[in-house]
């Protein structure tokens, strides 16, 4: 099974369509992604497992959101103000 992700991360060249969000805009769908990759560590780190599985949502939001949203997103994370869940 890690075999699969590492090759799907090698291969990986832009965001694949993702049902959920069939419209042209892709914000909400940048914001998922960058929730699913913290709630993916979260949860992969408070089990000991690796959290190379997370690289994906990572490289996938890295892909659909500005920069600036995601630098915002990480002071506000630091500074416990946040607006998700994770």
């Amino acid at each position: 099974m890690s075999d699969q992700i590492d090759e799907k991360i090698k291969n990986y060249r832009t965001a694949p369509f993702d049902a959920r969000f069939p419209n042209t805009n892709q914000t909400r769908n940048c914001f998922q992604n960058y929730l699913d990759f913290h709630r993916c560590n979260k949860a992969l780190s408070a089990k000991d497992q690796d959290t190379a599985p997370c690289d994906w949502y990572q490289r996938v939001y890295k892909s659909l959101c500005p920069m600036s949203w995601v630098q915002k997103w990480d002071e506000q994370l630091e500074a416990g103000t946040f607006p998700g869940k994770i």
